[in-house]
């Protein structure tokens, strides 16, 4: 089975609370590793996008990243807006974790479907967009590019976003959406929205592709079962 949880926000100092987007994060922590340990099997695959923990250097974050490695199943991470700690994949990949892997300008394969993704980023439509955010922008769809070329396989794709990849307010699809089309994608997941942000979700199927929020707390912090 592949499921889909992001945003578990960790917190091992249990300084940082996530109620400022409702009562519904409330014990959070708690409940994501109880239902994540009732639904997935050792042989299970858990694909995490983005916004893992609070931690800002990757000392700090081994403490949650060791808490999901010993969790059941093979789990596959990439960075979100809030991991401050990812600053060298190296680094992360040195801690030696057994369960996890690293996506970033790659890809893998597990269970007939080639695993990519990038972070993604705001869109354009933001008003406060500027040469800043453009650099960064332009930066993740070539990470995406690199990730959807990174292995040759003719097998379907699932692709792990932690922003969404559309506008909020007009719901059209940007351009890391738009690199997917004819590229043989059955899934594309992303996280980022929470609290009030709910309204701005954007599920179904486009172009032939399922799309699907998977921010933790929009899934009451039950992981997803994509198939």
């Amino acid at each position: 089975m592949i499921y889909a949880l992001a945003d578990l926000h960790l917190d091992s100092t249990e300084k940082k609370s996530m109620t400022v987007f409702g009562n519904d994060w409330e014990n959070y922590q708690k409940r994501i590793f109880e239902n994540w340990k009732k639904i997935v099997k050792d042989k299970d695959i858990v694909l995490i996008p983005g916004d893992i923990s609070w931690a800002m250097k990757v000392d700090e974050a081994k403490i949650d990243l060791k808490k999901i490695d010993d969790l059941p199943g093979k789990k596959i991470m990439m960075k979100g807006n809030h991991d401050y700690r990812w600053q060298s994949l190296k680094k992360l990949e040195d801690l030696k974790l057994n369960s996890i892997k690293f996506l970033q300008n790659n890809s893998f394969i597990v269970e007939n479907y080639l695993i990519c993704g990038t972070r993604g980023w705001v869109n354009e439509e933001n008003n406060e967009f500027d040469e800043h955010d453009l650099k960064i922008y332009d930066r993740e769809i070539n990470r995406l590019k690199n990730s959807l070329n990174y292995i040759n396989s003719d097998l379907e794709k699932i692709v792990m976003f932690h922003y969404p990849p559309f506008s909020y307010h007009e719901g059209k699809f940007n351009d890391f959406f738009e690199l997917l089309k004819g590229k043989n994608v059955k899934y594309v997941i992303y996280g980022h929205l929470h609290g009030n942000g709910h309204k701005f979700v954007k599920e179904g199927d486009f172009f032939g592709i399922k799309l699907y929020c998977v921010s933790s707390d929009y899934l009451k912090f039950i992981p997803k079962k994509l198939k």
